[in-house]
């Protein structure tokens, strides 16, 4: 099974992040350059929100703001749910659904140590699945 930690070293621990005071439209245009959906949200070094694409379209689209005049701070979603390293994919999985949540902060100690997100952790557990039911075949088969 594997641990966040192990997804982390494998996809990268490169975060990218954006200060609250920033406007949601610099937000979005640079989600849109890293081709990413969600950047994390930093206040003096640590991390203290998400803010999605989703967050952008429910809080300032529908609304009707404007994301030049919007802040991050006022659309981001907080508190931030978070998970350890040494926890499993699947149990990230179970906290994402029970959250409704896309990305997941991973902290250890209070330490930033990356982000995964839904597709990292689904794609894990396909790992996980395919080589047990591999384990499995060759069981049977002797």
């Amino acid at each position: 099974m594997h641990t966040i930690d192990q997804i982390l070293d494998r996809k990268g621990r490169d975060t990218h992040w954006v200060a609250p005071d920033s406007s949601v439209f610099d937000a979005i245009r640079r989600m849109a350059e890293l081709g990413i959906g969600a950047l994390l949200v930093m206040d003096n070094g640590k991390p203290v929100g998400m803010l999605s694409e989703r967050d952008y379209a429910r809080k300032v689209i529908l609304e009707g703001r404007s994301s030049r005049e919007t802040r991050v701070a006022d659309i981001m979603s907080a508190p931030l749910v978070t998970i350890e390293g040494r926890a499993t994919a699947d149990a990230g999985l179970a906290l994402m659904t029970k959250k409704r949540i896309r990305h997941l902060p991973v902290l250890d100690e209070g330490e930033l140590k990356g982000v995964v997100s839904i597709g990292d952790l689904v794609n894990a557990v396909i790992d996980d699945q395919s080589l047990l039911i591999e384990q499995l075949e060759r069981y049977v088969t002797g």
